[in-house]
């Protein structure tokens, strides 16, 4: 019997058995066949043991080789500290530093569900593509999934990161779940001056799918991480193939799928560079600062009392204004409509919001384009109430970067009209 549309059935999904094979297509995406039909021809071969004998992650294979039966507590600490393992002199030190999300989760069969329960070192095990590339440092700042980020673990990991600059590498690579990716990227732009790349990358799929992204990800990540540029960084697939990762600067990209892999967009402008998987090749689209172009410095305070606002039509205006002004935040982000608009009768609470002292800064909550509150009656009044135009930053960003400027910037309400991290374009032009 033939199933229709809307049948409840029963599917025997095929794996890598005796009797099925899964096979990974050149796009990245995966197609089971039955081995009894399969005719297979090799064309090359790049065989590991992902779950045996592992040559040492830090090393070319068969140098210094190091398996897993001779690592001791002094190579591989506890999961809530760093570790490292052999170092190889001719290669830069890049440290992965893990934070959880799908990169480093895989499936709980007990639920059904994806869980993060990786540390750095189980994703180098994973991942062996890595080796050769680099001299590894891992070290777990947290073990979550990114729904579950605060402004308090953005501190703890820009911490860990200056730390790990510090102690000598050449390069960081922050593995971070996807979701709120971006707003860490952020913070730590703001609280980061860094001399070597901070790279963010993550994944779409878990480890375990054949359609994961995660080994392209991490290495272009890696080559990233060594690449003659300073700067905050995030390193995901450019397209649903498997062939080129963009590198998007920390405060324009946005996460603008749900689960496509190449879900991450730079916003208003073309990425900073992208790296070619097969050729290991890094290449600039943008103008970007070298390697050694600034001094580490570490400014990590922040103020949590701001709020995002995004304005809609039929928004209960007294109620909202009544929560604003009994709990008066420190600072407040408008996503309004448009160049920037909310209803004519909220222009009141937002001049009473600034007459106490509240930081209030308008951005839009169109994907493209820039604040301009001086073309409508709505604009001139909010600017006439006090609001600051942030341009074209995006809400999450300026969020997150007025929680920064109340803590550090001695002039909060002007840091927001200008560009401390990239996150403020002087202008907007049309790019293909």
């Amino acid at each position: 019997m033939s199933p229709h549309p809307g049948d409840r059935v029963r599917v025997e999904m095929p794996s890598s058995t005796s009797d099925h094979l899964v096979i990974k297509l050149d796009g990245g995406y995966n197609v089971g066949i039955d081995r009894a039909d399969a005719s297979i021809d090799l064309v090359t071969s790049d065989a590991y043991d992902i779950g045996g004998t592992q040559t040492d992650i830090g090393s070319s294979a068969g140098a210094g080789a190091d398996t897993e039966a001779d690592k001791t507590e002094s190579d591989i600490t506890s999961k809530s500290a760093a570790s490292a393992v052999a170092f190889d002199e001719s290669l830069p030190t890049v440290s992965l530093i893990s934070t959880g999300g799908t990169i480093a989760s895989t499936v709980d069969y007990r639920t059904g569900a994806v869980t993060a329960q990786f540390d750095a070192e189980d994703v180098l095990r994973a991942v062996p593509d890595l080796a050769g590339r680099a001299n590894y440092r891992g070290r777990v700042v947290r073990n979550i999934l990114s729904e579950n980020m605060t402004p308090a673990v953005w501190q703890d990991l820009a911490a860990a990161v200056a730390d790990e600059i510090r102690a000598g590498a050449d390069g960081v690579v922050v593995m971070h779940g996807t979701d709120t990716m971006q707003y860490s990227a952020s913070a730590l732009s703001y609280m980061l001056d860094t001399p070597v790349p901070v790279v963010f990358t993550g994944s779409q799929r878990s480890a375990d799918r054949p359609s994961s992204d995660n080994v392209m990800n991490a290495v272009c990540a890696v080559e990233a991480a060594t690449a003659d540029i300073s700067g905050v960084f995030v390193c995901m697939h450019a397209s649903t193939a498997d062939d080129t990762c963009a590198l998007h600067r920390g405060t324009r990209v946005r996460k603008n799928h749900t689960s496509r892999r190449d879900a991450f967009e730079t916003v208003g402008a073309t990425p900073i560079g992208k790296i070619e998987y097969d050729t290991e090749t890094v290449s600039f689209h943008r103008d970007h600062a070298a390697r050694e172009s600034t001094e580490l410095n570490l400014t990590s305070e922040l103020n949590e009392d701001v709020m995002l606002l995004t304005f809609t039509p039929g928004m209960n205006i007294d109620r909202q204004t009544a929560f604003l002004t009994d709990s008066t935040p420190d600072g407040l982000i408008i996503a309004g409509t448009g160049l920037g608009h909310v209803h004519t009768e909220f222009i009141p609470t937002v001049a009473e919001l600034v007459a106490d002292g509240v930081v209030v800064a308008m951005t839009s909550q169109c994907i493209e384009g820039r604040v301009c509150d001086r073309v409508y009656d709505t604009g001139r009044d909010l600017l006439e109430a006090g609001v600051v135009e942030a341009g074209d930053t995006l809400p999450g960003t300026a969020k997150v970067k007025l929680m920064w400027a109340l803590a550090n910037h001695p002039d909060p309400t002007n840091a927001m009209r200008k560009s401390l991290a990239g996150e403020l374009q002087h202008r907007s032009v049309p790019w293909e």
